[in-house]
């Protein structure tokens, strides 16, 4: 008897860790990203988590597109954002709780990126 309740604590003990680092994406992020003609872009997530749901913003230049489909899965987490031509991009990450940052991959016409966020401490 002991046992089964030493395990069922341990268990319950794990969901809630799970549960907070998941709880952890939610905020803002800062990330910096290179394009393939060298230029440097400014990108910003604002991201809500609501159990496996995501919901947010995501921006470059212009105005801050609307995250569409986003599902939260342990640490990864996957969206898609239709730019302003009207092209869905999907997008797929990682909540890296240790550095307190993100890892985000995507693919835009063709070419793929990769971007660390970091919490925009600065907003």
């Amino acid at each position: 008897m002991k046992r089964k309740s030493l395990i069922t604590t341990a268990l319950v003990c794990l969901v809630m860790i799970a549960a907070a680092a998941i709880a952890d994406l939610s905020g803002k992020w800062i990330a910096s990203l290179k394009d393939p003609d060298g230029n440097d872009h400014t990108l910003r997530l604002v991201l809500k988590v609501d159990g496996d749901k995501l919901t947010g913003t995501a921006q470059s230049e212009g105005d801050p597109l609307n995250i569409e489909e986003g599902k939260v899965t342990g640490d990864d987490f996957s969206f898609k954002v239709t730019d302003n031509g009207g092209t869905v991009v999907p997008v797929y990450g990682k909540y890296v709780a240790q550095g307190d940052s993100i890892s985000l991959n995507f693919e835009q016409n063709g070419t793929k990126f990769h971007a660390t966020f970091k919490r925009d401490a600065g907003q």
